[in-house]
């Protein structure tokens, strides 16, 4: 039975984005489980990994839910992350977000 989830984003550049990462949830990772990989525990049971493979960078796509989607928009503008601001999508609103490799970060919620 699975009972826990870890979504992960590829990069090249893991320093790089550690700092971008830590900037959009507000804290530095958790853990650092090996080599090139970074951990975000944002619940018991689930979390956001940032993994170094070069060759995979940029192609990877997360949902994280957000319990207040305005606040998290301004938190990102404030911390120097762009975005349009939250819209219309997937019957809630959503806001997208690109870490520096291209990878896609998209919160949704009220």
């Amino acid at each position: 039975m699975i009972d826990g989830l870890m979504a992960q984003c590829t990069v090249t550049d893991l320093e790089r984005a550690e700092d971008w990462y830590a900037r959009l949830l507000g804290r530095g990772p958790d853990a650092r489980p090996m080599a090139g990989l970074l951990e975000w525990h944002l619940g018991d049971a689930y979390g956001l990994q940032v993994w170094r493979e070069s060759e995979r960078a940029g192609q990877s796509s997360v949902v994280l839910t957000e319990t207040a989607l305005d606040e998290a928009a301004a938190h990102a503008s404030h911390v120097g992350i762009d975005h349009d601001g939250p819209r219309p999508g997937g019957g809630a609103r959503i806001l997208q977000l690109v870490d520096p490799d291209g990878n896609r970060v998209v919160m949704t919620g009220p």
